[in-house]
């Protein structure tokens, strides 16, 4: 098994001694959450908050010792996106202004805008989130929010099984082409799918062995808590709430002054 199994999301993380580094997870985790739902209430034809949730971002990112080159690679996910928003200009309607001879509606304009920005400082936040705390810590600090036990507990799953039934593909794939197998021909469609449902039963009995040993364990759907670690204090809660407040008054600002 390959050492992303092990540490999952380890791709994503920073190694750092920094105060957002040692943070309580859950504090960071709904300090996140918050900073996106005040991002996406936002008002649609109002931009300059954004300038002030980029200088908040960019502290926490200073002190969190997280390259600005390697944050911002991250964006490079919501390219196919933004080929879609790239259209509102042209389908929406009401008043617009010609650029070489092309008429852009504003609506459009201002939809575009707002939703490629909101996107975009949705995902510097989790990008900050994603770089502080390990995958398996931002599980534990949803438990610690009371997220229910069905979401976290198939979350933890998830991610750490995911490379395991990604190397099971790649030897049934390999067994496939070993046998002379060729997906990219139509009438060998057949073969592709008794392969994923090989994909399926070996992932459905591999759950059952792991629960079945999970259970004779003491496993009641949740994590123990000496593995959610204890209570935020309130000192840390405030400190991670910083960030979010500043959101909250530039938000609010907006919306005041629209």
């Amino acid at each position: 098994m390959s050492g992303a199994a092990h540490n999952p999301g380890a791709d994503l993380l920073i190694p750092a001694d920094t105060p957002l580094h040692r943070a309580a997870p859950q504090c960071k985790v709904a300090a996140t959450a918050l900073c996106i739902l005040l991002v996406a209430c936002t008002p649609r034809d109002t931009y300059w908050p954004y300038l002030g949730y980029a200088l908040a971002l960019a502290v926490a990112a200073y002190i969190a010792q997280i390259p600005a080159a390697m944050l911002l690679r991250r964006l490079v996910v919501e390219i196919p996106f933004v080929f879609f928003v790239v259209l509102l200009p042209f389908l929406a309607t009401g008043p617009a202004i010609h650029v070489l001879g092309v008429p852009l509606a504003i609506a459009g304009l201002q939809s575009g805008a707002s939703i490629v920005l909101k996107a975009s400082f949705g995902l510097l936040a989790t990008g900050v989130l994603a770089a502080t705390t390990p995958l398996p810590e931002v599980i534990t600090g949803l438990e610690r929010l009371r997220v229910p036990k069905i979401f976290t507990a198939v979350a933890s799953f998830m991610i750490r099984y995911v490379e395991v039934l990604n190397s099971e593909l790649n030897r049934l794939r390999t067994a496939r082409a070993c046998r002379g197998a060729d997906p990219r021909w139509l009438w060998q469609a057949r073969d592709t799918a008794l392969c994923v449902g090989a994909l399926f039963v070996r992932a459905f009995e591999r759950g059952e062995r792991v629960y079945l040993a999970m259970a004779s364990r003491g496993y009641e759907g949740s994590l123990p808590a000496t593995l959610t670690g204890e209570p935020a204090k309130r000192g840390t809660w405030a400190a991670a709430l910083t960030v979010p407040t500043i959101f909250a008054a530039l938000t609010a600002t907006a919306w005041a002054t629209t």
